[in-house]
């Protein structure tokens, strides 16, 4: 006879069913400041409440939870979704190819941190039920995707441990790439900049002289520092640089009213203000370690302020505050030059049919090769000193 506990696996369609405490035993076991915030109940329930996922989104809610013995010991945010919009793991292609095929695509069930492209565990284990609770979360979701016909089952921005258990279970592993800055016991930004070839120093410190030298003062934001004002001045900004990227917002307005009331120890608003008046904002999310840009716009175009608030105020702000990641969002060539270098990132895929499972196996195997020399080709790209005898 087994001593397995036996796990049932369920769906819900709103956080109002899971208790909060329950899916962060799982989502940051450790308690405290999060390792990200992105799958903490807090979080995903914002975006729930907020309109941001929902009807009329193209993202629906199905969190998945596993029960041992009447206890969560896994959950995952599962969302049935009738588009690839807020994934930032591109799989166009591969819809376009099924379809024209003769195969429906959408909707696809996909687990992950809506809207946002940053690394994290999608599969949430209570500590005491790692493997078994992973096993169930990516077995009931292959088993909903099944007994609805849905054609794929994605986890974007998994971790890599995440990717290679899952590639045990015989899912298929896509890499792709994102640029981190990362702390080299720099100490602080002038310690970061002596690291750096005489050129690129050189360049930084004229980006930085020339946003400061605009007359503008920079706030950090935090916490109980937070106040509505701040997010009314900020949804302008997003909403400019959401119209110009995405066509509509990914997030609400109601969604900022949502942070103010439970997210403000988890989020880092900076500010430049002109006489007191916003006229630019970047928004970042505080993990334990890491420090993510998430969000950035302006009403005003002030030269070199997108680098100052997104890349080096977040270097400074992170060097302060003993946190030795920056996160800078997805995509951005031009962040290498910055002290940003390429990282692998990763995601799963489950697909039914057989033969484009093939297919799409042969390109991913292809693309994680491509991906691979890419990193090592951008990173000898990079901005810091070659020869550590380099005069500064």
């Amino acid at each position: 006879m087994s001593d397995q506990p036996q796990i049932a696996v369920s769906s819900h369609h709103s956080l109002t069913a899971i208790d909060a405490a329950d899916w962060d035993a799982c989502a940051n076991p450790d308690g405290g400041v999060p390792v990200d915030p992105f799958t903490t109940h807090r979080f995903l329930k914002a975006l729930e409440v907020s309109g941001s996922v929902g009807p009329g989104t193209g993202w629906s809610p199905h969190y998945l939870t596993a029960e041992a013995d009447g206890q969560i010991i896994a959950c995952a945010p599962l969302y049935a979704k009738g588009h690839s919009q807020g994934e930032y793991v591109f799989d166009h292609s591969w819809a376009h190819a099924y379809e024209r095929a003769g195969g429906s695509y959408y909707p696809k069930l996909q687990i992950a941190a809506p809207f946002t492209p940053a690394t994290g565990r999608r599969f949430l284990t209570h500590p005491d039920h790692d493997e078994i609770g992973y096993a169930a979360l990516v077995e009931g979701a292959v088993r909903i995707a099944d007994q609805n016909d849905i054609a794929t089952l994605h986890a974007t921005f998994c971790t890599e441990a995440e990717a290679q258990a899952g590639v045990e279970m015989g899912l298929l592993h896509r890499l792709g790439q994102q640029y981190h800055w990362i702390d080299e016991d720099y100490g602080d930004f002038d310690g970061f900049l002596a690291a750096l070839s005489s050129r690129k120093r050189k360049t930084i410190r004229k980006e930085r002289r020339s946003a400061q030298e605009a007359g503008l003062e920079i706030v950090h934001l935090t916490g109980d520092e937070l106040k509505p004002h701040h997010w009314d001045a900020f949804w302008q900004f997003y909403q400019d640089t959401g119209a110009r990227k995405w066509g509509t917002p990914y997030l609400t307005r109601a969604f900022f009213e949502e942070a103010q009331a439970n997210l403000r120890d988890d989020m880092l608003l900076m500010l430049a203000l002109d006489e007191g008046t916003p006229i630019a904002g970047a928004l970042n999310f505080i993990g334990r370690d890491t420090l993510y840009g998430r969000y950035w716009g302006c009403i005003e175009d002030v030269p070199f302020l997108h680098f100052e608030l997104c890349y080096y105020q977040a270097i400074d702000w992170a060097l302060a505050h003993g946190r030795t990641r920056v996160e800078a969002g997805a995509q951005g060539e031009h962040k290498i030059a910055r002290g940003y270098l390429p990282h692998a990132v990763h995601s799963l895929h489950w697909i039914a049919d057989p033969g484009f499972r093939t297919a799409v196996e042969q390109f991913l195997t292809a693309e994680r090769r491509a991906v691979d020399e890419e990193i090592e080709v951008l990173t000898s790209y990079g901005p810091f000193r070659k020869d550590k005898g380099e005069p500064e």
